[in-house]
């Protein structure tokens, strides 16, 4: 059987289970919500960095959700929009596909553009974890203007309506500011993430462009607001925000944000 294995296990994240496994534990503890969001926005750096706001993200998801997660990451080396349809190795083991979902959806297949990708595999640990029977639909996202975001939205829903799916969720895995001052990162990036307090997209794109905001996934998180306001939701929340200063103490920093959509 073909499967796409781990990349950046070692790097990102550890490659020991037990290892992965207590720090998985220690990052999800004390972090429940309550809430029972329809989307997510997760952070994609290395676990010590963004890996407490990524458990805080999944956290605004009930634990016993057991079915398919649509992660939709921005490709970092230019690949076009494009879907994996292979399982995904994790170090806690393999995560399904979702191979209906995947047949449905019309959109290229692409397992070469996925095997090096980090920003839709940082994701994975944190949903074998915290969800072990849940399934997966990866896509890898290029072109991220705002016609390419209502466009793969569309395409998604249309799968989903043809294969007649409730148990849905949604990942935008992106990371907020990038090596700019603390001060400037948590600035800008309030200002974007203000706008999706409403789910106003258009409002999203013109605030990342007036500030020029250096989110690497705002095409996957504007695409998962899209889908989620199309199943009923209406606002975002922002759960909590950090930046790679935290941890390291730079002045430049990376800026993170888990964002539950409901």
């Amino acid at each position: 059987m073909k499967i796409r294995p781990c990349a950046v296990a070692g790097m990102f994240y550890p490659r020991d289970p037990h290892h992965l496994e207590q720090l998985l534990e220690k990052l999800f503890r004390g972090k429940e919500t309550g809430l029972d969001a329809k989307g997510i926005v997760s952070p994609h750096a290395g676990y010590p960095y963004s890996g407490e706001t990524a458990a805080s993200a999944y956290c605004a998801i009930p634990a016993d959700f057991s079915g398919t997660f649509i992660v939709i990451g921005p490709s970092h080396r230019g690949y076009q929009t494009c879907i994996s349809q292979i399982p995904w190795e994790t170090p806690l083991g393999i995560i399904d596909v979702d191979p209906d979902l995947g047949a449905a959806v019309d959109l290229a297949t692409d397992e070469i553009s996925h095997r090096d990708e980090h920003s839709l595999e940082v994701q994975m640990p944190f949903i074998k974890y915290r969800f072990p029977r849940a399934r997966i639909l990866p896509v890898l996202m290029g072109d991220q203007d705002f016609p390419a975001a209502e466009t793969l939205a569309a395409k998604v829903l249309d799968a989903i309506r043809k294969t007649k799916r409730d148990d849905i969720r949604f990942v935008a895995s992106s990371d907020f500011s990038h090596y700019v001052p603390v001060a400037v990162a948590r600035e800008n990036d309030g200002y974007a993430i203000e706008a999706l307090s409403s789910l106003d997209i258009p409002e999203f794109y013109r605030r990342i462009s007036q500030r020029r905001v250096s989110a690497c996934g705002y095409g996957p998180i504007a695409a998962v607001c899209h889908l989620c306001r199309e199943r009923g939701a209406r606002t975002g929340h922002l759960i909590r925000y950090a930046t790679s200063g935290d941890v390291t103490g730079d002045p430049d920093v990376v800026g993170y944000a888990a964002i539950a959509v409901m």
